[in-house]
């Protein structure tokens, strides 16, 4: 199983159960994800087993990109 931290700039830290978070990313403020995880991609696994952790980033999605602006009617008697 593996424990995952996010943090507020879309980032995630994935380490094993239990491991202690790797001292570079200890000062930034992350939170631990509640909810259990027990399977992650080979990617992410591999990275693991090899430095102890894996970062990666939440991607951002075509909804966060498209803002859209609201016209409010001109509903005076004269432009009915």
């Amino acid at each position: 199983m593996f424990d995952v931290y996010r943090n507020g700039k879309r980032d995630f830290l994935v380490v094993s159960n239990g491991s202690p978070m790797p001292a570079l990313y200890s000062s930034n403020k992350w939170r631990k994800s509640r909810a259990r995880v027990l399977k992650v991609s080979d990617e992410i696994r591999a990275a693991v087993q090899e430095r102890g952790y894996y970062l990666g980033s939440v991607r951002v999605t075509k909804k966060d990109l498209i803002h859209t602006e609201c016209t409010v009617a001109d509903t005076s008697p004269g432009n009915l």
